[in-house]
């Protein structure tokens, strides 16, 4: 099935301030450093990769940075088809798709479906994504769910975990975040339980696809327990 790594992908704004460039010259190029490592990911035969493209908290911004930020998503979902055709990545999205603009939303519903039928890595784009959003709106779709006919019905682990975004994707073996900080951010909480995290120095528009491979080979080396005594073996991969 191959490997799931998310991507807190963070620095893009401090990259370009030490550089004395405009904070949405930072997004800008890191847009272009996510569509390297995506392809990267992909020839190593990664599985999925979820990328923390924006947060429901980052609406806080300015309406500038907000603006250019959807500008970005707008313009790669509409000119990336073919770099998902040749290959062979499936789009899909994690987040609160009804509190995007419009126009946005429905670029990335027909990317989603236009490419649902490719069979390489699933790239994952968590955009106006949540944690704590996400567990909250998987207990409201199973509780609708519910007919009045029905007992009550009993929220539990598995009926979350089977009304979250994506519930076909297994849960992230490693997350990798950028620029040095030492915090989850609100990103995929319920999934990450057991994820291994691997914290780069790097600010995200620095990194490349040396970054990426010594993360996986980091990664190959931690024993898993899952809150067990002994080590779990992890779904078999090979860096080809």
């Amino acid at each position: 099935m191959g490997l799931h790594i998310g991507i807190i992908m963070d620095g893009n704004g401090r990259w370009a301030q030490a550089r004395g460039l405009a904070r949405t010259q930072g997004h800008r190029e890191g847009l272009k450093v996510a569509k390297q490592i995506v392809k990267a990911a992909s020839d190593m035969k990664i599985g999925f990769l979820t990328l923390y493209v924006f947060s429901t908290e980052n609406w806080k911004r300015t309406a500038d940075e907000i603006g250019f930020i959807m500008g970005l998503v707008r313009q790669y979902l509409k000119s990336d088809f073919n770099f998902c055709r040749e290959n062979h990545i499936r789009v899909r999205h994690a987040g609160d798709l009804s509190r995007l603009p419009p126009d946005i939303a429905k670029d990335i519903a027909d990317v989603c479906r236009d490419t649902e039928s490719f069979t390489g890595m699933q790239v994952i784009l968590a955009l106006n994504y949540g944690g704590r959003d996400e567990i909250v709106r998987a207990v409201n779709r199973a509780l609708a769910g519910t007919s009045a006919k029905e007992k009550e019905i009993e929220i539990n682990e598995t009926v979350i975990a089977g009304h979250l975004d994506n519930p076909d994707i297994p849960d992230p073996d490693l997350i990798i975040r950028t620029a040095g900080e030492l915090r989850t951010s609100n990103f995929l909480l319920w999934e990450s339980a057991y994820s291994e995290y691997y914290i780069s120095k790097k600010l995200w528009p620095d990194w490349s696809d040396a970054d990426l491979a010594e993360a996986i080979e980091n990664f190959q080396k931690r024993e898993r327990r899952y809150g067990g005594a002994y080590a779990v073996s992890d779904r078999e991969y090979h860096h080809e």
